[in-house]
């Protein structure tokens, strides 16, 4: 039978020992660590590395990024921690031409602010200048003289009235895609339809529609045109029932009568 070895208790003291020191040093360590991550926390936030260093601005297209960045407020200075989101998103969406806006922090001390601009979906002409209008029905200010608009239709022989704002309203309902197919608009009253219209567009086809139901009446417009001979030339009648009318052309009878 064999004899199993027997360890006394003065035999495991050391080891004991050695273990218990072992985890006090653990913890040493960690309440150290804990404390110097701590102290540089504190650092970091009483320091200026927690400053507003720069505000970057996504999505615009026509307000410029100063302009977004001084009707955010946020200032060079704050701490990128006491930043207000909710108060800068509604200083951001206090200006016309913002439809949405988000705030979000972008490493220790930079600022990115994202914003979506509603459309403009034409340009009045008047008096020799352009003025966009958005797809809220909103009339900006005018463009400088040297800007010409290209990116939606200008709007002529109207005036600020109830044919304009019908129009802006009914161009509202129309896709983008479509929109930039438009490259103006007249409105030619007549005693029949004094909301009367006539298109022209990018592709050189000539439109006459109406005011009154325009986003529905112009949305089979490219279905229309695909099925067209682009060598005819006409008018694309799009009211009630949309048609095409051929332009005639009278041929000059060249030859010289004898006398």
């Amino acid at each position: 039978m064999s004899k199993e070895k027997v360890v006394t208790i003065n035999e495991r003291i050391p080891t004991l020992k050695e273990q218990r020191k072992q985890r006090a040093n653990r913890r040493l360590l960690f309440f150290l660590s804990f404390f110097f991550l701590l102290l540089l926390v504190m650092v970091y936030f009483q320091s200026p590395l927690s400053h507003v260093k720069s505000v970057t601005v996504e999505g615009n297209q026509f307000i410029s990024d100063e302009k977004v960045v001084e009707l955010s407020g946020i200032k060079g200075g704050t701490s990128i921690w006491n930043l207000d989101k909710a108060a800068i998103i509604d200083r951001l969406l206090d200006d016309e031409e913002i439809a949405a806006a988000s705030v979000e922090r972008k490493w220790l001390n930079t600022v990115r602010l994202v914003i979506r601009e509603h459309a403009r979906i034409g340009y009045l002409y008047a008096n020799e200048h352009y003025y966009p209008i958005l797809e809220t029905g909103r009339y900006l200010d005018e463009l400088p003289r040297l800007e010409y608009p290209a990116d939606a239709p200008l709007l002529m022989n109207f005036e600020q009235g109830e044919a304009l704002a019908e129009l802006s309203a009914e161009l509202a309902k129309v896709p983008p895609q479509l929109i930039e197919r438009i490259s103006e608009i007249f409105l030619t009253p007549n005693e029949s339809d004094p909301l009367a219209l006539v298109l022209y567009m990018t592709d050189g086809i000539e439109v006459h529609s109406t005011i009154r139901g325009f986003s529905e009446k112009i949305a089979p417009y490219p279905s229309i045109v695909s099925d067209l001979d682009p060598e005819k030339k006409g008018i694309l009648h799009m009211r009630m029932s949309p048609y095409f009318e051929e332009f005639v052309v009278e041929e000059e009878d060249d030859s010289e009568g004898e006398g």
